[in-house]
């Protein structure tokens, strides 16, 4: 019995992880599994010690499989070189919270060092927005979403992304080595069986940037789809993912005290990531993720 159960769940294991974007809607199930996905290698080493216990070579290859297939969907994120090397700008997307009553702390510590920060979750005046006031020179807020930038912005203005109000933005931002253009975006949020105006709003983010002509484009912002979901293909590609590309490990940001996901993102076109990673923002549920890039010199 401890053979064949051994083997039916590596086999079940291995086709989940392999094939789970040929999975249905399964009733919002599917959603959670693939924001999960990298936590089901947890089960691998269990499945193997119960192989050995056997001493039988068919379960014990039988066990190998999920791990194999495991490996080669997330091995290269977990033994990725972070590129590194000089950096032209430093971004960081954070979600303070609404409630946060540390988030002038949060956001202090964030922005240290840093040309962009794109913020969700605003208070309007509140002490976030007041610290970041006093850090950077140029801001644009659209209600709840925000940049602060230490480059000049030459245009701003609130987009649409189908919620019904505002809660994105476009700046076009002024660099010493040309312009850049920066999104900043709060998606609407996905809980289990309710998912479609998150999709939505996921859809209507892609055709913002394919239709945006840019030379050089970030989209920073709380987008509320993790990493393995396949619904945000419609954004990955076109656009690189900064931890994907520049990060070491998975880089979770929810929940703060103990991250099993990803929802706040850094996506690029027409830059060189050098760094990406993770940090803490005090009294936030969720940590805010960040980034360097390099720029060619591009539209004056």
């Amino acid at each position: 019995m401890l053979r064949r159960a051994i083997m039916v769940l590596a086999g079940a294991l291995a086709l989940v992880l392999g094939g789970h974007g040929l999975l249905p809607d399964l009733g919002g199930f599917t959603p959670v599994l693939e924001s999960l996905l990298p936590w089901l290698g947890v089960t691998v080493p269990f499945l193997l010690i119960g192989a050995l216990v056997t001493r039988s070579w068919p379960v014990i290859v039988a066990a190998l499989l999920p791990a194999t297939v495991w490996g080669i969907m997330f091995g290269p994120t977990l033994l990725r070189t972070v590129p590194g090397g000089p950096s032209d700008v430093s971004v960081a997307t954070i979600n303070v919270g609404a409630a946060n009553g540390d988030s002038a702390r949060a956001v202090r510590a964030v922005s240290g060092g840093r040309d962009l920060v794109a913020v969700q979750e605003l208070t309007e005046g509140g002490p976030a927005a007041k610290e970041l006031d006093a850090r950077f020179p140029h801001r644009y807020q659209v209600n709840t979403v925000g940049l602060w930038s230490r480059f000049p912005i030459l245009q701003a203005r609130r987009v649409d992304i189908g919620l019904g109000w505002a809660r994105a933005l476009r700046a076009v931002v002024q660099t010493p080595k040309g312009r850049l253009t920066v999104y900043v975006m709060h998606l609407a949020s996905a809980r289990p069986g309710q998912t479609a105006q998150r999709d939505e709003t996921l859809t209507q983010a892609g055709r913002l940037v394919e239709r945006d002509r840019s030379e050089r484009l970030l989209l920073l912002g709380d987008l509320n789809t993790a990493t393995t979901d396949r619904k945000r293909a419609g954004l990955v590609p076109p656009l690189l993912d900064a931890q994907q590309e520049a990060g070491s490990g998975f880089g979770f940001t929810w929940p703060a005290s103990f991250p099993v996901t990803r929802p706040d993102h850094i996506l690029y076109r027409g830059l060189t990531a050098a760094t990406a990673g993770v940090e803490a923002a005090a009294g936030s549920d969720h940590r805010a993720a960040v980034a360097s890039f390099r720029l060619r010199r591009g539209t004056p």
